[in-house]
């Protein structure tokens, strides 16, 4: 190009200019685009629900250790109100799924009263509002004793039950006390989101010697 030549730059060009740009992703991004499609393929695995997998746990419990046992309402006959225990009284019989009047506060002091004298046993709520009426079997009576005992007398008991809001239920089924159990001492206090974490610590839980909830 000579001092007279005009600027190609400056002048425009005849014809228009055609851009073309090319992206390289990594790796990990093109994996991820892919990955907004698993819905429409076979799931690789069994799809287990949070009930199935706490029913699962609990089975597997029951059959590893005969001092395991289930009570509540409605836990036997009926499978449980939220059919958590379904197939359970049918497989290990009344004296290890018992179904309770409906008297929180007896049954839940009969449940501390068996882990005291070395049973596991795994006390349900039909809701946690309900536990209110065993206050003092849950927090003075379960909670403490293996602390106050220097680890003398365990307690190995798990309060087990759905709690918090939920459509349909009213005000009185729908308090959460997660929160305010978590803030006693000696209680440990689980609220499980997926399968997998509900069927690993319903197992914890009954095997532990402390009160879990």
């Amino acid at each position: 190009m000579t001092l007279s030549d005009p600027c190609p730059v400056c002048v425009p060009s005849e014809r228009p200019l055609s851009l073309s740009l090319s992206f390289s992703l990594p790796p990990r991004q093109v994996s991820g685009l892919l990955r907004r499609r698993f819905h429409r393929t076979a799931p690789a695995a069994l799809q287990v629900t949070v009930r199935e997998a706490i029913n699962q746990g609990m089975d597997e419990e029951l059959e590893r250790d005969e001092k395991v046992f289930l009570l509540g309402e409605e836990v036997a006959q009926y499978d449980g109100a939220y059919k958590v225990s379904r197939g359970l009284w049918k497989k290990y019989g009344d004296k290890r799924i018992i179904d309770t009047p409906i008297s929180e506060m007896g049954f839940a002091g009969i449940a501390v009263g068996a882990a005291m004298a070395g049973l596991r046993p795994i006390c349900e709520f039909m809701t946690f509002n309900f536990s209110m009426q065993a206050i003092d079997q849950v927090i003075n009576s379960a909670a403490k004793t293996y602390y106050m005992s220097g680890g003398f007398q365990p307690v190995p008991i798990v309060f087990r039950g759905p709690n918090g809001a939920s459509a349909g239920v009213a005000a009185q089924h729908s308090q959460c006390f997660a929160a305010w159990y978590g803030h006693c001492p000696g209680l440990k206090v689980v609220s499980p989101w997926s399968s997998e974490d509900a069927k690993g610590l319903i197992k914890s839980a009954i095997r532990d010697n402390n009160p879990g909830q």
